[in-house]
C-alpha cells in the first residue's frame, strides 16, 4: 500500500511539473544557468521527459525504466536548483528557506522515486 502512495506521489508531482513546463514556461527558463545551452528547448524536452516518466511508472512493465528515467532528471535539474540558490539576489520571490526546501524535497523525491519504483519481488503490486 505505501508503494502505490509513493507511485501516486510521483505521478502526481511530475504530472503537475511536467505541465507547468508548458504553462509556465518562462518560470522554467528564467531558472536556468547560463552555462547550459538551450533554455527554451531543455525546458520543452523535459517536460516531456516528466509526463512520459509520469504515465510510465503507472504499469508494472516499464515502471522501473521510467522511474530511473525520473531519477537521472531529478539530477539532471539540479544545476538549475544550485543556480537559484548561489543567485538569490536574482530570484527576490524566493527565500532562503524556499530553497532549503527545495533541497530537502528534491532529495525526499529521488529517495521516493527510488523505492517506490523499484521491483518488489515478494509482494503483489496491484498496479499492472
Amino acid at each position: 500500500m505505501l508503494k502505490i502512495i509513493g507511485l501516486g506521489i510521483v505521478c502526481l508531482f511530475f504530472l503537475i511539473g511536467g505541465i507547468g513546463h508548458f504553462t509556465h514556461t518562462e518560470s522554467f527558463v528564467a531558472i536556468m544557468p547560463p552555462y547550459v545551452p538551450f533554455h527554451l528547448e531543455a525546458v520543452y524536452i523535459s517536460g516531456v521527459f516528466e509526463l512520459l516518466g509520469a504515465l510510465g511508472i503507472l504499469w508494472k512493465k516499464t515502471r522501473r525504466i521510467a522511474g530511473i528515467g525520473l531519477f537521472v532528471l531529478v539530477l539532471m535539474v539540479t544545476p538549475a536548483n544550485i543556480h537559484m540558490y548561489l543567485n538569490a539576489e536574482q530570484f527576490p520571490n524566493f527565500s532562503m528557506t524556499y530553497h532549503y526546501v527545495r533541497f530537502a524535497v528534491q532529495l525526499a523525491l529521488l529517495s521516493i522515486i527510488w523505492w517506490s519504483t523499484k521491483p518488489d519481488k515478494n509482494a503483489l503490486n496491484p498496479i499492472g
